[in-house]
C-alpha cells in the first residue's frame, strides 16, 4: 500500500511540474505563429510626422509643429514595454500654436527604428543630442519624462549649450538605496545576466508578448491614472508594442540595464540649466531624495501637481501647463 501511494506522489509530482511546462510551451507557440507583430501604427500626435537619418545610423521618427514663435519646445517619452511619443500628445497639444514644438519616438519605440542592438543610457543620450543637434538645431526647453529624465541628464551634462532648460516629469533616480521596489539600477553583471535570461531567442518574444497583451498593459497603466486610463492609451500602446522589432529596447528596460547607478549624484547634481521637477507620487518611483538635490543644487526646483501618479500631463494638464508657464517665465 505504501508503495502504492509513493507512487501515486511521483505521478502527481511528475504532473504538477509537466503542467506548467505545457502551458509555457503553449504559449510560446502561439506567440510565434499566432501573435500579430506588424499591427498598423496610427500616428501618435496629429501633426507633421517627420523621419532622419541619425549619426546612429538608425531612422529616428519626430511629431513637429513650427506654427508657434518662440524657443523650441521638446518632448521626450519614457521608456517601459509600450512607450511611444503618444505620452507627450498632451503637452505637444497645449503649445503646438503658441511655439515651435517637436515630440520624438527614441530608438526603439513608435516610427522609430527598433534595431536587434546593445541599448545603453549612453545611446539613448546620443540620440537626444543628435536630434537636437541636426533637427531643433538651436537651445530648446527639453520636458522628459520617467527614466527618460536620466538620458535627458547625460545630455545636458555633455553639450549644455543645446538646453535652455529641462523639466523632469516624474523622474527616476531619486529612490533610496533601502526601498528596493522602484524602479532602479542593476548592477552592471546582475543586468547582462537578466537581459541574457529574458532575451532568449527561444522565449524571449513569447515573454514580451505576455507582457503587452492587454490586460497586462491596463494592469500596469492603471498603476499610472488617479481616475480612469485615458481612452485611446491602451489601443496605442498595443499596436505599437505589437510591432517588428518591439522587444529590444523592453527587454533591456527590465533587466535594469537602462538605469544609471547614482543617478542623482553623478549627473543630476552637476546639471547647470535650470531644471524643473513635476511630481506627486508614482506607482513605479520613489522621490526620497529629491529634497537632497534640491538643497544641493540651487537651479533645480519642484511643482507638485495633487493628485497624480506619474502622467500629470493627462489627468491634470492646464496644472501642468501652469507649473511649466511660470518655471519658462522665470528662465
Amino acid at each position: 500500500m505504501a508503495r502504492k501511494n509513493k507512487s501515486a506522489a511521483r505521478r502527481l509530482l511528475k504532473g504538477l511540474f509537466a503542467l506548467p511546462l505545457a502551458i509555457a510551451s503553449g504559449w510560446i507557440v502561439y506567440s510565434k505563429f499566432f501573435v500579430d507583430h506588424d499591427v498598423p501604427l496610427k500616428d501618435a500626435i496629429v501633426a507633421q510626422r517627420v523621419v532622419y537619418t541619425a549619426k546612429t545610423a538608425v531612422n529616428l521618427n519626430y511629431y513637429v509643429n513650427k506654427r508657434g514663435n518662440g524657443r523650441p519646445l521638446v518632448l521626450i517619452h519614457s521608456i517601459n514595454a509600450a512607450a511611444s511619443a503618444y505620452e507627450m500628445g498632451p503637452l505637444f497639444t497645449q503649445y503646438q500654436d503658441q511655439r515651435p514644438v517637436y515630440a520624438l519616438d527614441l530608438p526603439g519605440y513608435g516610427f522609430s527604428d527598433r534595431p536587434n542592438r546593445v541599448y545603453s543610457p549612453q545611446y539613448f543620450a546620443e540620440s537626444i543630442l543628435d536630434f537636437l543637434e541636426t533637427q531643433v538645431k538651436e537651445p530648446a526647453d527639453v520636458v522628459a519624462l520617467s527614466l527618460s529624465c536620466e538620458f535627458v541628464a547625460r545630455a545636458a551634462l555633455a553639450e549644455p549649450e543645446l538646453f535652455n532648460s529641462l523639466a523632469l516629469i516624474s523622474p527616476t533616480g531619486f529612490t533610496q538605496k533601502d526601498q528596493g521596489r522602484s524602479q532602479r539600477a542593476a548592477s552592471t553583471y546582475k543586468s547582462q545576466q537578466i537581459y541574457k535570461t529574458l532575451s532568449n531567442p527561444l522565449w524571449g518574444q513569447a515573454l514580451y508578448d505576455l507582457i503587452v497583451t492587454r490586460p497586462s498593459l491596463s494592469f500596469f497603466l492603471k498603476k499610472s491614472f488617479v481616475g480612469e486610463i485615458t481612452s485611446g492609451m491602451i489601443g496605442y500602446a498595443y499596436s505599437t508594442s505589437h510591432q517588428t522589432g518591439a522587444k529590444n529596447v523592453p527587454l533591456y528596460f527590465v533587466s535594469g540595464a537602462l538605469f544609471t547607478p547614482d543617478i542623482r549624484t553623478r549627473f543630476y547634481e552637476k546639471i547647470i540649466a535650470p531644471t524643473l521637477v513635476i511630481y506627486d507620487r508614482d506607482g513605479f518611483s520613489r522621490f526620497d531624495t529629491l529634497p537632497i538635490l534640491l538643497q544641493n543644487n540651487a537651479n533645480w526646483s519642484q511643482a507638485r501637481i495633487v493628485p497624480s501618479l506619474g502622467l500629470p500631463q493627462f489627468e491634470r494638464l492646464q496644472a501642468t501647463a501652469v507649473a511649466l508657464d511660470t518655471f519658462w517665465a522665470n528662465n
